[in-house]
């Protein structure tokens, strides 16, 4: 992860040519890397969104 991060500000930095095409690469990586940390997590993140609803309506009754 630390590799794909040093590339990314390194992209980031250098600006001479870069184009659309690129950007959107760099995007893509982004959104899929998100898509599986979400789908990693998702039983966890559905727990705590749960508990939460859970919680606020429990002190609003």
């Amino acid at each position: 992860m630390r590799k794909l991060t040093n590339v990314a500000r390194r992209f980031l930095r250098e600006e001479e040519g870069a184009s659309l095409a690129e950007y959107a690469l760099l995007l893509g990586v982004i959104t899929v890397a998100l898509i599986t940390v979400v789908t990693q997590f998702k039983d966890s993140i559905s727990n705590i969104f749960t508990k939460t609803t859970n919680t606020l309506n429990s002190a609003g009754s």
